[in-house]
């Protein structure tokens, strides 16, 4: 399958365009990036040419996979749909639920397949261990952290990213923790009350989710911690007994989004869609809107953060 790269920034150069480039079931056709210099860069990089537009790119290719910001994302991928091109997304799909749910309902009635990247549902160790707990019955509770130091003092490609900045943890890597425990905890009940969030320090969220199967379940994500905190972790507790994620063995991501791909192609070839497609997308930005709404403003008289967010940096692809 012909695919096309939107994006050139960190996750594209370390994920997306590697796997794309590698995978033998893949012509990688093209790159495009909002900085042209950027776009050349990498697509000599990976071996293929950059494209000056995305209607340029979308025109040579059959698939696009997106690296790019989620409200960037959005309506790029809409137009990919709309010229019936099927979609690699990267999470969140949007950062507001309507954003979604157009993109959703653009998938929907162009009849193209989508799967978006959630590394943990993708990583070997991590993806069977959610599809095991997911066949088993009786949990009663599940917790999910991601603490992270992106901006807590790690020299990390991803500290200059304007989006993280702007939007934490919450919407960054919050989509990685409900991607392990809606699928084994299941749907969360109907209505107000189902999600309540609270502030912790720097960018720290804890949320509490109520689910419709009577378990309930808690996600704490930060970007803010320091290197010597950081941490992925999960568990679930019930009838089984107590139930651990275990950590990813395999080497960097480009494995993980190798298999995001695969998933693509046979989303296409069988026409049945994959549990983590831009529907699943939709629910966990739901469920993200839902926790920040319930977090409310910031207080004007909240501490100073231990560990401050930088100043915003040379603006990425």
């Amino acid at each position: 399958m012909r695919f096309g790269l939107l994006g050139t920034g960190p996750w594209a150069r370390r994920a997306h365009g590697p796997a794309l480039a590698a995978h033998p079931d893949v012509e990688l056709v093209g790159v495009w990036g909002r900085r042209p210099e950027a776009a050349a860069d990498l697509a000599d990089e990976l071996g293929t040419r950059a494209h000056d537009s995305v209607d340029a790119l979308l025109a040579d290719c059959e698939a696009v996979a997106v690296a790019l910001p989620p409200d960037v994302q959005a309506p790029l991928a809409i137009r990919a749909a709309e010229a019936g091109r099927h979609l690699l997304l990267d999470k969140p799909v949007a950062t507001t639920v309507a954003g979604a749910r157009e993109l959703a309902d653009a998938v929907g009635r162009a009849g193209v397949a989508s799967v978006v990247f959630f590394t943990l549902r993708f990583s070997q160790e991590t993806a069977a261990w959610v599809a095991a707990q997911s066949a088993t019955d009786g949990w009663l509770t599940g917790r999910a952290d991601w603490f992270s130091p992106v901006f807590g003092g790690a020299d990390s490609a991803y500290a200059a990213s304007p989006w993280r900045r702007e939007r934490g943890a919450l919407w960054d890597v919050g989509p990685h923790a409900l991607s392990v425990l809606l699928p084994p905890l299941g749907e969360l009940l109907p209505g107000a009350g189902a999600v309540t969030a609270a502030r912790g320090p720097g960018d720290m969220v804890h949320i509490v989710l109520r689910h419709a199967s009577g378990a309930s379940s808690t996600v704490t994500v930060s970007h803010t911690v320091p290197p010597q905190a950081a941490a992925v972790t999960a568990e679930l507790r019930g009838a089984a007994g107590v139930s651990t994620l275990p950590e990813r063995a395999e080497g960097g991501v480009v494995p993980a989004a190798g298999r995001a791909v695969d998933a693509l192609l046979q989303a296409v070839r069988t026409g049945e869609p994959h549990p983590c497609d831009v529907r699943f997308g939709l629910r966990v930005t739901e469920i993200l809107a839902a926790a920040e709404e319930a977090l409310g403003p910031v207080p004007a008289d909240r501490p100073a953060e231990p560990h401050p967010v930088p100043a915003p940096a040379a603006p990425t692809s």
